[in-house]
């Protein structure tokens, strides 16, 4: 058969180290590595991984009968500039559905030697997961010592014995006896992990070739081919632990995620990374386990903490914040050495897309630091905007059936929820309450102020208070500052692009001297608030991050060119049939929202009544603004208003509406649509009333 005209029938087994060495078009054998909301992540090797994304499957995503570690075999489609490799769905996923299966190696012949039986055995993918250290990411076995993760010999070694050689009679030599498998626990001679002296796992670097004992928490446990790998931390790093039963058999099966335990074992070096091949491994008790987390979390406050805030621009507002912003950063920094998934929740406006935007720019380095695998920053990182202006239980029953599924499916750990621009009224506190019952982490960035019920289910909380000066996204730049000060730079002028008028001084100064005028921090603002207004749902990422910070000024204006004829259209129609009153000596504007908008189209009615409310304010007398639809109405003012107050004084004067204040911030009462017009005068009379 000319094998090389019908690849498709046959799979091959990569032995290279770079995504260039793979061969666009091939079917290969891989390793699945993870799930994300677009795909699947597939290990080819263990230095390689590519994606295989939702729109290559020949099924939904969900319904993939695939967990971590599973055998998959993908066909290989691109290999892109960025090192990203996109793979394509193979209709064979077993090895009997293929004619043949070669060995795809760099330094061997293009087009393969045939891969036996016992080299299919020997050749599997090891399992890698990402590390909290870089440089910890190891295989399990080397080209001059196969342990039993090649799932070649039952004691974990294969002996390279010359087949010609004799001794002086002319036999053949004796096998050597198989070493005893320390891990299947032999009552005849237990191993004594006290008598090997303890090593912090960040020396293991000195003592190749010794017998050593460390102590720390078992982070994850998966089983190979060959021996159960047990990846142990302690306050110094993360290392991997072979320990060896017989091939495929988990060691002790006692041993959990999360146990504090101290291991005894060989220090050993494997393709240039450290192992510790196992011989003992004891659970600890209570009062030595809180030693040892002890020890944990005072390493982790010392490296999670930052040495100082500085503020990115002199406003006396941040510098009352400095403690919060400090404590804030702590928590963010320490979920990603500690290998828990950030999930971001922002408004999914200009000022929150800023906002989230600005902390992604922070903390996607640090997660490329500590983790090594191409698909780090997406295992460990997630923005998810947020349409509704609280932090409901319909978006926190979201996010708990997905960290849940990634506890489930990939041993994620659950995940720290920050909520920035959003969460910090009491109508969010059923949602951050459903986060706390599983345990997650959460903490809230507002730029206004908090409600006292808030501090009881969040973590940390950090408001701009009283003063009104500070835009959500000035507050969450000065925290991505503080994370990670080797982004400074690139923060100086999202503060400025977050204010649609009053910006202070300071940030206006800051983002001219990082290079950006006032016309092009306008133009990011606009160009942000229209894509921001598309999918509101879905974070842009890469969209996002150039108009932010990779994009000269040719994006960023021609997007803000539409934003302009959008916004300035619109409010012409707008501003044509606004219907004008007169009480308690306000000016009251009111736009019928269901009859003289586009309803279905951008501006969204929450921009179009903040530029309304902008052109149309006078100076001499409060102004406010109110946009009435179906059942809701917003009310933009001048002059200070209590939205919980005005919507009790409406339920009172109209009790059959069903008046609830919904949205806080964007001065949002919701009612039944059938007593709208009485709805719409109590809530100017009481609105009045306060004034």
């Amino acid at each position: 058969m000319d094998w090389i005209t019908h690849e498709e029938d046959v799979w091959f087994d990569f032995r290279g180290e770079r995504p260039d060495q793979l061969t666009a078009g091939r079917f290969y054998r891989g390793t699945v590595d993870g799930f994300a909301e677009f795909g699947v992540f597939v290990d080819l090797s263990p230095s390689v991984t590519g994606l295989l994304h939702r729109s290559e499957l020949d099924r939904r995503l969900e319904s993939l009968d695939w967990d971590r570690g599973d055998t998959v075999f993908v066909q290989v489609k691109n290999i892109r500039d960025n090192g990203n490799v996109d793979l394509g769905w193979s209709i064979r996923q077993s090895e009997s559905e293929f004619r043949g299966a070669r060995i795809d190696d760099p330094d061997g012949d293009p087009e393969g030697e045939p891969l036996e039986v016992e080299e299919r055995e020997s050749s599997k993918p090891v399992k890698t997961r990402p590390k909290g250290n870089a440089e910890n990411e190891s295989s399990n076995d080397d080209d001059s010592d196969l342990t039993a993760t090649d799932g070649d010999a039952a004691n974990g070694r294969v002996a390279e014995a010359d087949d010609g050689a004799r001794d002086e009679g002319g036999h053949e030599p004796e096998p050597e006896p198989e070493p005893e498998a320390a891990a299947s626990g032999d009552e005849d001679e237990p191993v004594d992990a006290d008598a090997f002296p303890r090593v912090a796992i960040g020396d293991l670097d000195d003592r190749v070739g010794d017998d050593v004992s460390v102590e720390g928490f078992v982070v994850d446990v998966y089983q190979t081919s060959g021996p159960t790998v047990f990846e142990v931390r302690d306050e110094t790093g993360t290392v991997e632990c072979a320990a060896f039963v017989e091939a495929g058999v988990r060691a002790y099966p006692e041993v959990e995620d999360g146990d504090a335990v101290r291991l005894a074992g060989e220090v050993e070096l494997r393709r240039g990374e450290l192992q510790i091949e196992t011989e003992a491994l004891d659970v600890l008790d209570d009062e030595e386990a809180a030693a040892v987390q002890g020890r944990l979390d005072d390493a982790m406050t010392s490296r999670a903490r930052p040495d100082s805030v500085e503020p990115l621009a002199e406003h006396a507002a941040l510098e009352a914040l400095v403690d919060e912003v400090a404590d804030a950063a702590e928590a963010i920094r320490r979920a990603v050495f500690d290998a828990r998934p950030i999930v971001v929740r922002h408004a999914a406006t200009a000022d929150g897309y800023v906002a989230g935007a600005a902390i992604e720019r922070a903390v996607l380095p640090l997660i490329r630091e500590e983790y090594s695998t191409s698909d780090a920053e997406y295992h460990y990182f997630t923005r998810r905007p947020l349409d509704e202006p609280m932090y409901g239980m319909d978006a926190a029953t979201n996010d708990v059936t997905r960290m849940l599924q990634g506890q489930d499916r990939h041993d994620e750990k659950l995940p720290l929820v920050l909520l920035v621009g959003t969460g910090s009224t009491v109508e969010s506190t059923d949602g951050l309450g459903l986060l706390g019952v599983y345990g997650a982490r959460r903490v809230v960035l507002d730029a206004a102020t908090a409600d006292e019920e808030v501090a009881d289910v969040s973590e940390v909380l950090v408001d701009g208070g009283e003063s009104g000066e500070l835009s959500t996204g000035a507050l969450a730049a000065n925290v991505a500052a503080a994370v990670n000060a080797e982004v400074r730079d690139d923060l100086l002028h999202l503060p400025a692009v977050s204010y649609w008028e009053q910006t202070p001084t300071a940030y206006v100064e800051a983002a001219a001297e990082a290079g950006y005028d006032a016309d092009r921090v306008r133009e990011m603002r606009e160009a942000v608030a229209l894509e921001a207004y598309y999918q509101s749902y879905q974070d842009k990422r890469e969209l996002i991050t150039d108009l932010l910070f990779e994009d000269g000024g040719g994006l960023a204006g021609h997007v803000s060119e539409q934003f302009r004829i959008k916004l300035d259209a619109e409010v012409d129609t707008a501003e044509a049939n606004l219907e004008t009153r007169e009480a308690g000596g306000a000016h009251f504007a009111v736009l019928d929202t269901d009859s003289y908008t586009h309803r279905f189209d951008f501006p969204p009615t929450t921009l179009l009544l903040d530029e309304i409310h902008r052109r149309n304010r006078v100076d001499d007398a409060p102004f406010v603004t109110v946009g009435v639809g179906t059942d809701e109405l917003h009310i933009r003012s001048t002059a200070p208003v209590d939205i919980r107050a005005v919507a009790a004084a409406a339920r009172e004067t109209v009790p059959g509406a069903g008046v609830t204040a919904f949205g806080i911030r964007d001065g949002r009462i919701e009612f039944l649509s059938g007593m709208r017009e009485d709805v719409l005068n109590a809530v100017v009379a009481a609105i009045a009333e306060q004034i």
